[in-house]
């Protein structure tokens, strides 16, 4: 694992020279929140990243429900107990294994979702909301009830599985064959146009993406990104 810390945000990274999945500890004033929970051995790892830190991980936020974001939630949970586990009501749906499509959907639900998910969500997070200095993004497009997380402090911007860096800056669902495998997982790319598009409108100040490494004065190159996915 990798560590990488810029201001508040701490980026760890699992096997990224190969295939990276990325988790945030984000450092709030007397705790932690952590978002995505990476992979079913990530869990040690996030743990002692934690105590390093110096401060409890009081809050876990997942942005979307695949596998390669929640694999580590059980563990986690039971080693935090009281961590409150905070994602969208419809990506909740999809952490207890249910695929069925909603009212106004009609693409399949694509990657990896998780079966036998234990834990239970604390809350239901919604375009708005704050949690501590996160602000949510309603972000579907690689999933239908996706969030990316912005931080009013430094305008950084934590957008799961929306943006890639690895394999080439993409937009979800625009394929880059050095690293498909965001691509083949999206559930709707036009709806993740879309929502690309609205990121950059926040002019963010720094990228953090779940898959590839932080991306600085991101707007510019994602807009390429957007205009290539259009295309």
């Amino acid at each position: 694992m990798k560590v990488t810390n810029v201001r508040h945000l701490y980026q760890l990274a699992f096997i990224p020279n190969l295939f990276p999945v990325n988790c945030y500890l984000v450092e709030e004033e007397d705790h932690l929140t952590l978002i995505d929970a990476a992979m079913p051995y990530s869990a040690k790892a996030i743990l002692k990243t934690a105590r390093q830190i110096g401060k409890p991980i009081e809050k876990i936020i997942i942005t979307h429900a695949h596998s390669d974001h929640v694999g580590a939630l059980d563990a986690l949970t039971e080693a935090l107990p009281n961590a409150e586990v905070l994602m969208s009501e419809r990506e909740a749906k999809l952490l207890s294994g249910d695929t069925s499509l909603e009212k106004g959907e009609r693409n399949p639900i694509k990657g990896g979702v998780p079966k036998n998910v234990r834990t239970q969500v604390s809350s239901f997070l919604k375009e708005g909301d704050r949690v501590g200095s996160l602000q949510v993004v309603h972000a579907p497009g690689h999933t239908p009830g996706m969030i990316a997380l912005f931080d009013t402090r430094d305008q950084s911007l934590i957008v799961g599985d929306a943006i890639q860096t690895r394999g080439g800056i993409a937009v979800s669902g625009d394929l880059r064959l050095a690293f498909p495998f965001p691509a083949w997982a999206t559930w709707d790319k036009q709806a993740a146009i879309q929502t690309a598009e609205k990121l950059m409108d926040l002019k963010p100040s720094m990228l953090a993406v779940g898959h590839g490494s932080l991306l600085h004065d991101p707007v510019e190159p994602v807009n390429k990104a957007i205009r290539r996915a259009k295309r």
